[in-house]
């Protein structure tokens, strides 16, 4: 029996020791272990989301030993319970950061308070969330992107250089709760007052290019005399270019739009659209990341906005 007992205490000791080993070697690793990002995008259906996951995926394997990436995307621009849920989702599976491209500027703001409060670094990309919600929440998180505003003010005044005092010009909006879409429109209506050009009808396509069409067809249809379209996003302003089509008026309307996506680079060399901005979506998401592992190497850092570039495109810069 003795013998019995001192096999069984050698046994538990044998085993306490290898837990207490375990216990430290994981520890290490822990220590060792890459930040993991999560990219919380939009619809991935949308050109300009997929351009933007693809540069953040290149980015990733350009620079595998310092961080682990993942990509989610949600299927419907509006889908904001579903991209709330992605935010804690992330948070329970243990990832270190979360950069956001938010569907909604108010709507998301809980769910990455609860982020933030679990210990994840935040970095808000594309879309500002709303500065009221997060004063409200208690919480800061840095935006990384481009001035809207600025850059839809930069297409409308290359249009109105082509338009005359008085011409009458109409708004296809995006998402109307979203801080990227009511600066778009804020940029195009500054160009549009100084250049004394009236805004007939501003309505949301909600960023969709059928709706677009749809709204766009109505537009044209009740002011015969409207002489452009300025699209909040190249999405809507595809959706402008099939209307203007269908109403047998391509030429004598322009079209504008906000993003810079293949096909309307296309149109533009093709002028079915006067002009376009970049915001350089292959690497908006890269700018976002670059700012989250700043985030996580220095906890005593306070978050900064960062101002990235955006650029009108024209045809005169598209071909040589």
């Amino acid at each position: 029996m003795k013998h019995q007992s001192f096999l069984t205490a050698s046994v538990v000791l044998c085993l306490s020791l290898i837990g207490c080993s375990s216990a430290t070697s994981t520890s290490d690793a822990d220590k060792d272990q890459k930040p993991r990002v999560a990219l919380i995008m939009k619809s991935l259906a949308n050109e300009f989301f997929s351009t933007m996951a693809a540069g953040a995926e290149r980015h990733a394997a350009d620079n595998s030993d310092r961080y682990e990436l993942v990509v989610n995307g949600i299927k419907d621009e509006r889908d904001i319970s579903r991209q709330s849920s992605l935010v804690d989702e992330m948070v329970a599976a243990g990832f270190d950061a979360i950069v956001i491209a938010p569907a909604d500027s108010k709507a998301l703001v809980p769910a990455l308070r609860r982020a933030k409060t679990a210990g994840l670094a935040v970095v808000n990309i594309d879309n500002r969330l709303d500065a009221e919600v997060l004063a409200r929440e208690e919480i800061t998180i840095p935006f990384v992107g481009p001035d809207n505003r600025a850059g839809a003010k930069a297409v409308a005044e290359h249009l109105a250089g082509t338009l005359q005092k008085g011409d009458k010009v109409a708004v296809l909006e995006g998402i109307r709760t979203s801080f990227n879409a009511a600066a778009r429109l804020r940029g195009f209506q500054d160009a549009m007052k100084e250049a004394g050009i009236e805004i007939v009808d501003s309505q949301s396509a909600d960023w969709e290019m059928s709706q677009a069409a749809t709204i766009a067809s109505s537009m044209l249809s009740e002011y015969p005399e409207i002489k452009a379209i300025l699209a909040a996003n190249d999405s809507m302003a595809l959706g402008a270019i099939a209307a203007v089509k269908s109403a047998g008026r391509i030429g004598a309307v322009q079209i504008v739009g906000f993003d810079n996506i293949s096909a309307i680079r296309q149109a533009i060399t093709e002028d079915k659209v006067l002009a376009t901005a970049d915001q350089h979506g292959d690497q908006l998401a890269v700018y976002g990341i670059e700012a989250a592992l700043d985030l996580l190497q220095s906890s005593d850092t306070q978050p900064q906005d960062v101002q990235t570039p955006v650029d009108l495109i024209t045809k005169e810069s598209l071909v040589p």
